[in-house]
Parts: structure tokens; sequence; C-alpha cells
């Protein structure tokens, strides 16, 4: 500690600084400049203590450089310190300058922004760089870039490109380690040097944040997107010996490699040239916060992930049933009969693929239109999942050719056993509950037939078969046996879900106490302690990923219906808080000749995949995300409200509509490529993709069926609008509220409104709760008043045109 004082000192007394007292804008800052020489600075309103920094970085042993770095092409030939608020280098000279100033309300936080300014000179091929430097590091504490980075990806690593092929030696073995594809990491060994080179368009919030576990301390540092010069950098540069490590934005990005799906290639960037007076500032928000764990440092990133950009504006484009009556148009034109049986595509090929990218989940849509066209249908699609898929153990396979060949998931030539991704049969026990439980709501409980529930009854008893045998669930395993082929993951996330409902269904209490004892495995082994979950996507390895966190997320949500228990919501809140570092948290601004750009998108609620697949997509593969609106009802949070919200409306700003062009492929298609990185290429961020993912178009509807357009509680005032149109509350009282409903879009809108009293929000919400929300149509570029009572528990709504 007294050797970071001493340096703290030196350099805290040779810069040029400014403190500002912060306004209602905590990017709008005033104040004096000053040479730091005092014990305090006096600005024009407050005293402010001029350790006001120290306090945020001392207690994790940090400092802080301020550097220019010459480069040729991608390559630091030189670097030059700023020293008493000068970087001189061989061509010129800069002056450099910072402001700090305390956030309103938060001691543990501090606004900083550092300035470059070319005083002298000419200078080429050159950034500036502000690095957050950390002494007496430990390779154990828990390193997070949002999206990108989890536990440092410090993971053994498999192939050198997308969705890789797994060794021989990876399969039957229980000692297998987490292995992830080729991604940007921290290094796994012992007394190796390690660098990350990312641009901030590769997370979902432009940060980098640590948890300490000796110091029991989290650390947050918050940037802007980027410069004049583009994208900023974030780079982190841990020592060979493991002990140190920095974290450094850059302007603007130079990385000598750039990341890919699974693989690395020539980043192409390229530093500045200044000319005399040009400057760059470089804005932050810090956090320095006592930490119980991983958990309490993901709460605290949910509470701040938009404190420094801000708050997101998402657009009004396409009222919730516009897209549910596109989706179920496109989808009801995708049902084929080919020699393998008949059912709705799931891909763009005719062969079948269980679960994941929604194999008998895009059914669920369908047989919510409750018409008998599509219900026959729905229930042909089950007898097929049925007759042709399940194995011996009770899994089911994960997928068949058109011409009826099974196929397996994970090809290995040395491996001739059909294997499946375990979390399509979470897919498929989750999605049987779900098709009985609506068919029971809609009157259509005797159309269920005998075969599907033990078909379903079998499933759940081969997963407690798996977990009593095998103390986990793998990631890939033999449908005939119920073998583990691989092992480890998250990949049984949303099994716990299906299995607590199955419980309730089959009135077996066993799959109950199984389901909790999953979740709680699940829960401890990988997010307390390892503070990600991952391997739940059929073309990645085992890398952390969003889609198992939101299905852990899914579980809990289930056992809590069932147990109505809050301890649940607990460990709910701590499941979206992970699902939420993957999700674009601010409007990124994209290259102004993109897809995006001309279409003016704002993408806040795009959802990272995983780490391997550096893109974003239109919501969550592949689900509804409705246990996140109902952790919101449960906790009154309006975090998640945010960010469901923000999810629905990134997918919309990606559905091709007639006046918003985006597949290209037809009005109201979709498709998985939101894309705020250059993985794909330097021209490829911003861009749309022109063709269409079943499973985005799947989700899409899902949100609008299970998330209310409009949430209300009528004895308090509590209101939000999930759907594309603006809502006033003109009159509440005892009696009734009057909302002034608006859409402004061009489509009429049929908008579900889920009203309840404070006491009825206590309940948990049940899984077919939509079918009785009552919808109130409001035509495009028109305004209503409804007026809506709660009489004894019944809600009616009266149009008061």
């Amino acid at each position: 500690m007294k050797t970071f004082v001493i340096l703290a000192i030196l350099w805290l007394t040779t810069t040029s600084f400014t403190f500002a007292q912060p306004k209602h804008d905590p990017q709008s800052q005033t104040g004096i400049t000053v040479k730091r020489i005092s014990k305090k600075v006096m600005n024009n309103k407050t005293d402010v203590p001029n350790n006001e920094l120290e306090k945020i970085l001392s207690p994790l042993n940090g400092s802080l450089q301020l550097i220019a770095n010459k480069y040729n092409n991608t390559k630091i030939i030189s670097s030059f310190t700023s020293q008493k608020g000068e970087v001189k280098t061989e061509e010129g000279k800069w002056k450099t300058h910072i402001e700090v100033s305390k956030v309103p309300n938060q001691s543990e936080a501090l606004d900083f922004a550092a300035t470059f300014k070319l005083a002298e000179g000419e200078v080429t091929s050159t950034g500036i760089t502000v690095s957050f430097d950390f002494s007496k590091w430990s390779r154990e504490n828990y390193v997070m870039v949002p999206a990108i980075v989890y536990n440092g990806n410090r993971f053994h690593i498999v192939g050198n490109g997308y969705n890789p092929t797994y060794t021989k030696e990876m399969f039957y073995n229980s000692n297998l380690p987490i292995t992830m594809s080729n991604n940007p990491r921290l290094s796994i060994e012992k007394g190796k040097a390690s660098k990350i080179e990312l641009q901030t368009g590769n997370a979902a919030t432009p940060a980098i944040c640590f948890f300490s576990p000796s110091k029991k301390r989290g650390f947050i540092m918050l940037t802007e997107q980027k410069t004049r010069f583009g994208n900023n950098g974030l780079m982190i540069e841990e020592n060979a010996a493991q002990d140190s490590i920095s974290f450094k934005v850059t302007a603007p990005a130079v990385r000598e490699l750039a990341a890919g799906f699974g693989d690395f290639f020539a980043s192409g960037d390229k530093a500045a040239n200044w000319n005399k007076g040009d400057s760059i500032t470089l804005r932050f928000r810090l956090y320095s916060f006592s930490a119980q764990n991983i958990p309490s440092l993901l709460d605290k990133f949910m509470q701040v992930r938009k404190s420094l950009t801000g708050s997101n504006a998402p657009r009004n484009l396409v009222p919730m049933s516009k897209i549910v009556e596109l989706g179920t148009t496109i989808c009801s034109g995708n049902w084929i009969t080919v020699p393998a049986g008949s059912y709705y595509t799931p891909e763009n090929s005719k062969d079948f693929q269980l679960g994941w990218v929604s194999g008998m989940m895009n059914t669920y849509p369908m047989l919510a239109l409750n018409n008998e066209k599509e219900r026959e249908r729905v229930l042909t699609e089950l007898d097929f999942v049925v007759d042709k898929l399940q194995g011996k153990s009770g899994y089911f396979y994960g997928g068949i050719t058109e011409n009826g060949v099974l196929r397996t998931d994970k090809v290995n030539p040395e491996i001739n056993t059909i294997n499946v991704l375990v979390r399509k049969n979470n897919d498929a026990l989750l999605w049987f509950m779900k098709h009985f439980m609506l068919l029971k709501e809609q009157g259509y409980g005797n159309l269920i037939k005998p075969k599907w529930e033990n078909a379903t009854k079998r499933l759940a008893l081969a997963y407690i078969n798996t977990w009593k045998k095998q103390g986990e669930l793998g990631q890939y395993i033999d449908p005939e046996t119920g073998k583990i082929m691989i092992f480890n993951s998250t990949a049984s996330a949303a099994a716990p879900a299906g299995l607590a409902l199955a419980s309730q269904y089959f009135n077996e209490p066993d799959f109950l106490k199984e389901a909790i004892d999953i979740v709680n495995y699940y829960y401890t082994r990988d997010i307390v302690n390892k503070g990600y979950s991952g391997g739940y996507s059929g073309d990645t390895s085992q890398d952390p990923d969003a889609d198992s966190a939101y299905g852990l997320l899914e579980s809990i949500m289930s056992i809590y219906y069932l147990t109505d228990d809050p301890k649940w919501l607990e460990k709910g809140k701590t499941l979206a808080n992970l699902g939420a570092t993957f999700t674009l948290s601010y409007d990124e601004e994209f290259p102004p000749n993109s897809n995006i750009a001309k279409l003016n998108g704002h993408m806040a609620g795009a959802v990272w995949a995983s780490v391997q697949n550096k893109h974003a997509a239109p919501g969550i593969c592949t689900a509804s995300g409705d246990y996140i609106f109902k952790l919101y009802r449960a906790t009154g949070d309006k975090l998640y409200a945010d960010l469901i919200r923000d999810i629905q409306h990134a997918h919309t700003e990606a559905v091709d509509m007639p006046d918003h062009r985006t597949t290209n492929y037809g009005f109201g298609t979709s498709m998985e490529r939101i894309q705020p990185t250059d993985a794909e290429g330097r021209g490829s961020t911003g861009n749309f993709i022109h063709t269409r993912n079943s499973w985005t178009e799947t989700n899409g509807m899902l949100m609008a069926l299970e998330i209310p357009g409009i949430y209300l509680q009528t004895d308090k005032d509590e209101i939000y609008v999930f759907d594309h149109v603006e809502v006033t509350v003109v009159k509440r009282d005892s009696k009734a509220v009057t909302l002034l409903i608006t859409n402004k879009t061009p489509y009429d809108a049929q908008i579900s409104i889920l009203a309840e009293s404070a006491k009825q929000a206590k309940k948990p919400l049940g899984y077919t709760a939509f079918v009785h929300w009552p919808k109130v149509e409001v035509k495009g570029g028109k305004a209503e008043l409804f007026r809506i009572t709660n009489m004894n528990g019944k809600i009616k709504i009266l149009n008061q045109n």
C-alpha cells in the first residue's frame, strides 16, 4: 500500500486536473483547471477532496497512466507516458488534462475524463491510452467484459474456427475441463503473460469489470463507445507472473488481431494522424465497492450498466399483435409433408431439428391461434416427434433429415454413436408441458394423447436417472443409453423447468425435488463460483453464453411458480443480471453507411448468444423471456421490465417491413444477425444478412403472446408499456383507471392488458395466463380512451370514445 500511495501522490501532483461538481447530466461538467499541489482544490461550488480517485483505486492497489503509443501498422513500437501534464514524443507534444467529479448520491462512484491535446508538431500513426494498472493482482480474480469475457476466459481451447469438432479424447471423459472455442482470453497456464484485444463493439456494454475474492471488492469501469476516430479499444494485459494487470481504453482501437467466430485474423486497424490543436477526450465512470461474491458484482453491474451511456430510446415500430399475425402466417406457410413426416420447418431446409432453433417450439404460437387447422397440424407434429425421435433411454434424438435419417449433433469421424445436445431435450420436456397446459386451458385437454404423456414422463425420468447416476447432466448424451458422452457445461439449464412443471402435471413430487437439486447445483457451481454458464448452443463449444443464463432463470421462475418461495427471486435476479451482461445496454452508433444506421436502428436489447458467436441477435434463442417479466412483476424492480422491453423492441428493429427492409426475405421475416462487431470482416458491422431464421420469428411471436402489451396495477401507481404504443394515465381513482392509448405506427394494434391489484401481483403468474388477458384495439395512427375497473379481481375495460 505504501508503494501505491507514493506513486499515486507523484502522479497526482504532476497532472493537470479539473474537479467538477456534477449536474443532473453526469456528462455535462464544469469546473476550473489547476495544478494538483494542495490538499484540497476549490471549484466554484464546493471543496472536493483531491483523493477521490485514490479512494476508488487504492483499495484495489490501482493506479492510472496516460499514454501515447506510436504504431508500425498495428504493432506498438514506442510508448510515451504523461509527465507533468505533458506527453512528449519524437514528433510532438500533447497537453494532458484530467477532470474528476463525484457522482451524486454514489460515494463509491467517480466520473472522470482524460483529454489529450496536441500542442506542438504533427504526429503520425499514434493512438492514446488511459491505462488502469493493478498491482498485487491475483489470477483468481474474476474478470468480465460484457458478452465477450467471463472469468477471464481462462478455459481450455478446442479448434480454430466456428463450431469446432470435439476431439476423440473429449468424449466419455468425466474429467473434461470447460473447453471453449478459440476466443480472446487470459492465460489458463500459470507463468504466462497474456493479452485480450477488443473494441467497444465487442461488448454489450463498453466496460471492464472484476471481482477480487480476497479483498471482497468489485470494480466496474464504464466508458463510451467511440470518439471521432471510431470505436475505442478495450485491452487487458496481464504479466507473466500474473500478479499485475492493466485495463486499457484506447483511441482509436488498434488491435494486432481481431476476434472472429472462434478464430482470429489481422485486424487491419489503423492508428491516427494528428495535427496541432487536435484533441480527444475519453470519459469514464468508475465504481469500486464492497462485494461478497460474483453475484454482488453482477447485481451492481445491472444497476449501473446504463449510467454512463444514458437511457436508450426504444422506437415504436410494429405492434406486437402485428408481429404475431405476420409470424404465424409465415410459419403456417412452412408446413411440409416429407418422407420423414409432417411438421413446421424450423430451419431453411426441410430437415427437422428438435428444440434450440424452434423445432416443436414454433408450434406453440400456432396452437395459441386456437383455430382448428393449425391445432390439427400441431397435434400431428407432436405425433411425429414422439414416434420418430424418442430413444430407448427416454431422451430424444436432436434431429432427422427429411428422408427419415436420424442426425447426430456433435460430429466426430471417430465416434459412431449418435449424440444429442442435452439442451434440445430441455426444450422438448418444457414445451411438451407447455403444449399440454395450453390445450387444457383452451378446453382441448381431451386431445392430449396418452402416448405423448408417456413419452414426456419417460423423458423426465431419463433426466432423473442421469442425474442420480452421474451427478450432472452433461452437454451431449446418447439417446439410446442415456449415458453422458460430453461432460460439463450448463447445457441442462432449463431441464429443471420442465421437471418442475411435470411434477405438477403428473403429480410426482420427486420431480420437483430433483429439479430444485439440479438448479442449486448449477447455480452454485457455475454462477456463484465461476460467474458464467455455457455450452447451451449447438454451434459452439462450452463457451459462456446468454441462453443458458436465461434458461436457468426459466427454471428458477418455474420453481418459484410452484413453491411461491421468495428466496428463488434473489437467485432469479442474479441470473437475469448475468443475462443482461449479454444484452446490448445502449443504442450503439453503427457505421453511417451500414444497413442499421440507414434505418436509424435503436438496437439496445439485442442479445449476444455466446462468446464464440460475436454478434447480437433479435431475442433469446428460443424463448419469449416471459420469466424476466415475471421477475419484474414479483419484485417490482423496473430494471427487469426495461430489460425485456429492450429485448422485444430490438427484435422488432430486425423485422422486415415495407418501410423498414432488413432481410429482404418477406414482410415479418427476421434473421439472427445484429452485428455490432467486425468479427465477420470490417465491412460487416451494422449490416444484415439477407436470409431468415425461424427461431427469431418464433421468439418474436412468443414475446408478443406471453408478455402483456400493457401491465397495470389498478390500486397502485404502477404501469409499464411493453407494446409499441404510448400510454397516458388520464385519471386514476379508487374505482377505475382511465388510459389514453396512442398508436403512432401505421399498423392496427390489438393490445393485451394485464391489469391486477397489488395483492394479485403477489401470486406467481401462471404459464397460460395470457389466454385470458383482454385486448383493446387501436387503429394505426389513432388514439383511444379506455376505462379499466377491477371489481373483486375481475377486470372490465370500456372504450370511452
